[in-house]
């Protein structure tokens, strides 16, 4: 009975010229745009200079500055008062002043004062790019004291070299972070929507009223109407990792195992928490958008973004019946750190938690009158 069920769902969706197309699409595209625009590594930052000094030092420190490859020079003014007129109007993002004597402090005394002011309306902007041109002063000091000691032919005084070494993203790749938690968001939009409206679209074509009269019971029929969804979420997911090795370069550190085991389990999560909000549903356009609210607060609330441990005390607690937290954080263990089962025991009980609770719920609420 449920090998015909599944193959009606599979009929009814290829049926459909619309939905084979956006389940190869949609993931092609996101994968494709979004890692490259959902980033939030700051560069070409808009700069204006203020050299109050007009010196060789001066016109270094500006050549390193705008070399550095984070700022863009779109503004030299005479002044500071004329400078923040540029950042009042949009031209510019960061004022770095030079203050007069530069060169000259910097011989006799050693030290030199610079001014950077910074438009923090947008905070995480205006202090990255603070911190930024601070990195940039501190290794213009590093090499101008290196050079007056070799020029002076003085021993070299024993100093600690600090080496940074960044585990599981090395070079900083902000692509790298984002994109496992783009296979999930896709997983979870495609696997949750899909199915929130195949019921209701039933409902609305009319063709509920047979499987109604049928002997079906309801776990076969929610099961029939699972297992399709399941497939696809793979072939999805599946084509995700394709993308990520072929144009990204990049390869799970841990077990594809891992991931197609959790995977597996998720999709049933997302795929029964659209079935419950199909039964509750009385049209498509109503399915549509309670599952929208859904998936805008589990997305923002999910660490896909933003940190959780960032978040106030009362968000956490929400993300804690957030599903979508959990497969991201399994995601980026496995990809970024070749974590294994037995390191994402907490993840795997709360997917399996959120499996058998929306599924269950799915059974229980689905009205069947013979």
């Amino acid at each position: 009975m449920i090998k015909f069920l599944i193959e009606k769902e599979f009929k009814q969706i290829l049926r459909n010229k619309f939905l084979p197309r956006l389940i190869i699409i949609w993931p092609v595209m996101m994968m494709l745009i979004m890692p490259w625009a959902a980033n939030q590594e700051i560069k070409d930052i808009n700069l204006s200079i203020v050299d109050n000094d007009h010196s060789s030092y001066s016109e270094r420190l500006t050549n390193k500055v705008t070399s550095s490859g984070y700022f863009r020079l779109t503004d030299v003014s005479p002044s500071n008062t004329t400078a923040m007129h540029s950042i009042e109007s949009g031209k510019a993002d960061i004022i770095l002043e030079i203050q007069p004597d530069f060169e000259k402090n910097l011989v006799k005394d050693g030290y030199a004062n610079v001014m950077i002011s910074a438009n923090s309306v947008n905070g995480v902007k205006g202090g990255l790019s603070s911190s930024y041109m601070a990195t940039i002063l501190n290794d213009f000091g590093s090499e101008i004291r290196g050079e007056w000691l070799q020029s002076a032919g003085k021993n070299i005084m024993p100093v600690i070299d600090i080496v940074p070494q960044y585990k599981f993203n090395p070079h900083l790749d902000y692509k790298v972070f984002m994109i496992p938690a783009m296979m999930v968001m896709l997983l979870t939009m495609l696997a949750g929507f899909l199915p929130a409206l195949n019921i209701v679209g039933e409902k609305e074509a009319g063709t509920i009223e047979q499987m109604n009269v049928t002997p079906v019971n309801k776990f076969t029929f929610i099961l029939a109407k699972l297992i399709p969804y399941w497939i696809i979420g793979f072939i999805v997911l599946m084509l995700c990792f394709i993308l990520a090795m072929t144009v990204y370069g990049l390869f799970p550190s841990g077990s594809i195992f891992t991931i197609c085991l959790f995977a597996s389990i998720y999709t049933l999560v997302v795929s029964g928490l659209g079935l419950v909000i199909s039964n509750y549903s009385n049209t498509t356009q109503q399915a549509m958008f309670v599952m929208f609210f859904f998936m805008i607060i589990l997305i923002l609330m999910s660490g896909m973004f933003t940190p959780i441990n960032s978040m106030p005390e009362w968000a956490k607690v929400i993300t804690t019946v957030n599903p979508l937290r959990y497969f991201i954080e399994v995601m980026r263990m496995v990809y970024l750190k070749g974590s294994s089962i037995l390191d994402m025991t907490t993840q795997i009980f709360a997917l399996i938690g959120f499996a058998l609770f929306f599924n269950i719920w799915a059974v229980l609420s689905y009205r069947k009158t013979n």
